[in-house]
């Protein structure tokens, strides 16, 4: 099924993101968390693409497992690192499979990275075009509530956003936020630009306290000090800390549901027993 389809009517829907791992032999391992992950029928579940391309393999056979678990997989595709004929092969190995659903990404500039003087996808919009040229994709993007890192201002990241979105993204995904007035800010300067397809609110569960510094210096979104009082109290403790983060996050999203928020997507990090925590957190509610 298309992540199109699934996202219609203003249902509520909850999807999850496992990523491949780096080494062949552990991909069993991986398909065990998939399998573990799918007995809280999620919406959906996507799977990240390795750097530079390097997973892409791991990517489509894990995509494949969440397909034979019976939940309807999103693929996630860089493009900076990749060349146009790398592009048509992963394209080309994900229709042969039967993978329906891309998110298609930029991808971040690795270290000493510089643009070749021929190179061909240097933003997200360019890889929207080309894999829209490629076959009947549901095609993705992302987006960022507290802006994208390289744009100037708020309103120069909208107008790229919005552009992306004419290209052919069909809805989009949000970087993980802690302060949901953030992302209630986004969405309606989303909706009044004209950008009105489903916006996923992304949500991260923090669970150790290490994570949190790593998560910031990632996404480059801010933390409420709610958060970090809740860091400072439990941080030491691993058991409380990630009960914490749990139902922090969970909080978070039954927020956005109350604000008419109703599509979310949790960054598991490969967490089964976090994952499976926060939906039963919000059977009721999901279900009601």
């Amino acid at each position: 099924m298309k992540i199109s389809e699934i996202l219609k009517n203003n249902r509520v829907t909850v999807s999850f993101e496992v990523f491949p791992p780096k080494q062949w032999d552990k991909i069993e391992n991986t398909k065990a968390l998939v399998r573990e992950m799918s007995t809280a029928n999620p919406s959906f579940m996507s799977v990240t693409y390795g750097a530079a391309g390097t997973q892409s393999g791991f990517t489509t056979e894990i995509a494949n497992e969440i397909k034979n678990s019976g939940i309807t997989p999103l693929s996630h595709l860089t493009c900076l690192t990749s060349t146009r004929d790398k592009i048509h092969e992963v394209v080309g190995e994900l229709k042969a499979n039967g993978i329906e659903n891309i998110l298609a990404l930029r991808g971040d500039i690795p270290e000493g990275f510089v643009f070749p003087d021929k190179q061909y996808f240097e933003h997200a919009y360019q890889l929207v075009n080309e894999i829209k040229e490629l076959g009947d994709f549901c095609v993705g993007g992302a987006c960022y509530p507290e802006i994208h890192p390289e744009s100037k201002n708020r309103v120069e990241d909208i107008d790229f956003l919005k552009y992306k979105v004419d290209c052919g993204a069909e809805f989009l995904t949000s970087q993980m936020f802690f302060d949901n007035d953030k992302f209630l800010n986004f969405y309606e300067m989303c909706r009044i630009k004209g950008i009105n397809v489903p916006v996923i609110a992304g949500i991260m569960p923090i669970t150790n306290a290490k994570q949190i510094m790593r998560s910031i210096e990632l996404s480059n979104c801010s933390v409420p000090k709610k958060f970090y009082r809740i860091m400072e109290r439990f941080g030491d403790d691993a058991k409380s800390m990630k009960q914490a983060g749990i139902i922090y996050a969970t909080e978070q999203i039954i927020d956005l549901m109350a604000n008419g928020v109703n599509n979310i997507h949790i960054y598991t990090m490969n967490k089964p027993d976090v994952a499976n925590a926060i939906m039963s957190g919000l059977s009721d509610i999901i279900n009601g």
